[in-house]
């Protein structure tokens, strides 16, 4: 596909979307006998029909359908790339993909981010929030610069590094049987029903590996996306939950909720930093690195001189 354009890219999109050359045409203002022209010489150059000529209007092949994935995709990039050198010329000095777990993103970025991004406006932060196994492969495959993750999660042949612990605790409705115990064992909740994340997220399978240790079942009544859904459904009773504490307390306002140290070993939870390769990063990844390691240690010696 040596002679490809995005032309041509744009002229297919339309055509797939208005199921019609003329109206196709008439968005890209071009005439309707360079409209055919363009699609007949593109199926010539890759040898496959990609439109069903119909009485009514065309069709997408399979072949078809696949070239508009490729070629949505591709218009996007350029989208994005024609947005960030727009950045570049008016003053951004740079710019870093982070991807994020929820806990990260609830807990602990705001602040860090704002700190950052006061002392760096010219460097703008692509920010996702992703489950922590999709961070890791994000990272190895070069689509984020750094991730932020559920350190229990295996990140092999990566640059991995402490920057947070967030402590788990059992969240349950205020009257409940559990709520006035100063702590309890996961084993002592494992006969109620419970409210967690969907099954791929890392904060569900530490806890379902936690009830496998008492070789126990994990009675999930409901699976939500969010821990604000968790919050509220065991805010209406329908069950308990496992949440970092931070958390909880983000979202608790307005509702009748109570939370319960667990004293399980891991209760107490690492959240990592990880990289392809720290010195392979740009400049501004590495400053925002540094910013974040240093975050995570002051709050760490913060945290150890309360206890003292």
């Amino acid at each position: 596909m040596k002679r490809l354009d995005f032309v041509t890219l744009r002229l297919f999109v339309a055509i797939a979307d208005e199921r019609s050359l003329t109206r196709a045409a008439r968005r890209e203002h071009l005439a309707l006998a360079a409209v055919s022209k363009r699609i007949s010489d593109l199926e010539n150059q890759i040898g496959i029909s990609l439109l069903y000529r119909r009485p009514r209007g065309i069709e997408l092949t399979p072949a078809g359908h696949a070239f508009l994935h490729h070629a949505r995709l591709m218009l996007e990039g350029l989208a994005r790339l024609d947005a960030d050198m727009s950045e570049y010329s008016v003053g951004i000095k740079g710019h870093i993909r982070l991807h994020a777990n929820t806990s990260s993103v609830i807990e602990f970025l705001p602040d860090d981010l704002g700190d950052f991004m006061n002392r760096f406006p010219q460097i703008r932060i692509d920010m996702k929030e992703r489950l922590s196994h999709e961070i890791v492969t994000a990272v190895r495959d070069g689509l984020a610069d750094i991730g932020l993750y559920a350190g229990h999660v295996p990140a092999e042949g990566l640059d991995a590094r402490l920057w947070r612990c967030d402590r788990l605790v059992l969240v349950v409705p205020q009257q409940h049987p559990l709520a006035e115990m100063p702590a309890v064992a996961l084993e002592q909740a494992l006969d109620n029903d419970f409210i967690g994340l969907e099954q791929d997220a890392s904060l569900q399978a530490l806890l379902q590996d936690g009830a496998r240790r008492f070789d126990r079942p994990l009675r999930m009544r409901i699976q939500v996306r969010s821990f604000e859904g968790i919050c509220r459904m065991i805010d209406r009773g329908m069950g308990i939950g496992v949440l970092p504490c931070r958390a909880v307390e983000a979202e608790r306002l307005g509702l009748r909720l109570a939370t319960v140290p667990l004293i399980d070993g891991w209760a107490l939870r690492e959240l990592h930093l990880v990289m392809r390769d720290y010195h392979g990063l740009a400049v501004p990844a590495r400053q925002l690195v540094d910013h974040l390691l240093r975050c995570g240690e002051r709050d760490r010696h913060a945290e150890l001189s309360a206890q003292a």
